[in-house]
């Protein structure tokens, strides 16, 4: 990560230099490419007002935060937290995203056969095959649609509005219906 210093009204110390530097370079432990990514750190002094401009640029990456108090040590801890709490709450989303992608909903499919009766007795119905998939997202129209091209007399398929599973079925007078289990 690169950090650059501009300082406006004010000559800073080297200890000032290097803390700020030191403080700024444990945000790369959030940034996943570092080489990419830039800080720039904007400080200046107004009378007794102390104040510090971060912009943090990256690969689908731009943070800013700005800060001010009556010493210059405070304020470069202060941006630096509320930049850390904006890349914290960045890189949770990232990981809630990548998490709900990999839990794609399975749907399960059985194949229902009836035993033949035997006198006196009812038909059993036993389970002849399983099969498992993973819906397809879709809007309804686009379901409904590749329901009569494919001729299947009901689909199963991830709503991509809802982002719940529903069936969309051929009813007998050769219209639609659609089945919403969520609520």
């Amino acid at each position: 990560m690169h950090i650059k210093f501009n300082f406006k009204n004010f000559e800073p110390s080297d200890h000032l230099k290097n803390y700020a530097r030191d403080r700024f370079e444990k945000l790369s432990k959030y940034i996943t490419n570092n080489d990419d990514a830039s800080l720039q750190v904007n400080m200046e002094v107004e009378k007794f007002r102390h104040i510090a401009e971060c912009i943090l640029t990256g690969k689908d990456l731009h943070i800013s935060a700005n800060e001010e108090t009556e010493d210059m040590y405070s304020t470069v801890d202060l941006s630096l937290d509320k930049l850390e709490a904006q890349l914290k709450k960045q890189r949770d989303k990232i990981k809630d995203k990548k998490k709900k992608s990999r839990e794609k909903q399975q749907v399960r499919m059985d194949v229902v056969s009836f035993s033949p009766a035997e006198e006196g007795q009812s038909r059993e119905p036993r389970i002849v095959a399983t099969d498992h998939y993973e819906p397809k997202p879709m809007p309804l129209d686009e379901a409904a649609m590749q329901l009569e091209t494919l001729g299947y007399d009901f689909l199963v398929f991830l709503n991509a509005e809802t982002e719940r599973v529903n069936v969309v079925y051929r009813r007998k007078d050769g219209d639609f219906g659609f089945i919403d289990p969520g609520v």
